[in-house]
């Protein structure tokens, strides 16, 4: 009855990491939104960030009861130093997302050349997806490919900056020192935007290794 009980909890755990997941996702979603102008969508991405706190914080004190209390072993063991380690990256995701929220609500736009984060922020988006999914699938495969997939975020977060930079530079008409702090103010924030986004790719990258970790105890990813 002792063994069946735990193995409910462990079911639990895995079930609530999952939910955590699907909350943090949606807050992506969100900001997603404020990027393509949604002032609403902003709002509610800054403001919802205690929703996400709240559950890293019950979710580490279930991870910490099953370490002090159930002692697991072997392959449980991997799953509940898997899943603590998740959520610590789900959580830093939920703040990355709130902190892109804020800079929509801040930049001015028209004040910068134009740069696609759109579509960068839909790659890192589809990629967290992808990793809670290997997650709850336990798909080790799917961990690597995933992994694969950050290259391109980085690169394309690279040449989005570039642009950036390279139109700031060739631009002409911001002449007065008024315009110019709000130009490098806007240009930052978008820098800024750029980097968080990469960082949400890279913590997609931790919940693959970490399920590969979990599933298999492949290490290769996490080195």
């Amino acid at each position: 009855m002792a063994r069946e009980g735990f193995r409910n909890e462990m079911k639990t755990l895995r079930t609530e990491v999952a939910g955590m997941g699907d909350l943090v996702t949606g807050r992506l979603s969100l900001a997603l939104d404020a990027l393509d102008g949604d002032e609403t969508a902003a709002h509610r991405v800054v403001d919802g960030d205690d929703a996400v706190n709240q559950t890293y914080v019950a979710l580490e004190n279930r991870c910490l009861d099953l370490f002090a209390l159930q002692q697991p072993v072997a392959s449980d063991l991997r799953i509940v130093a898997a899943s603590f380690k998740i959520i610590t990256d789900l959580e830093r995701i939920g703040d990355l997302a709130s902190n892109l929220g804020t800079y929509a609500l801040t930049e001015q736009r028209s004040s910068v050349p134009e740069v696609d984060v759109v579509a960068l922020a839909e790659d890192v988006q589809a990629m967290v997806e992808d990793g809670m999914t290997a997650y709850a699938e336990r798909d080790v495969e799917a961990c690597y490919e995933l992994a694969d997939r950050d290259d391109r975020v980085d690169a394309n977060g690279l040449r989005a900056s570039e642009q950036l930079v390279r139109a700031l530079i060739e631009r002409e008409h911001v002449t007065d020192a008024w315009s110019v702090e709000r130009v490098l103010d806007d240009v930052s924030r978008l820098l800024l935007t750029v980097r968080d986004l990469e960082r949400i790719g890279d913590h997609a990258v931790n919940i693959a290794a970490r399920t590969a970790y979990m599933v298999e105890n492949d290490r290769t990813l996490i080195y």
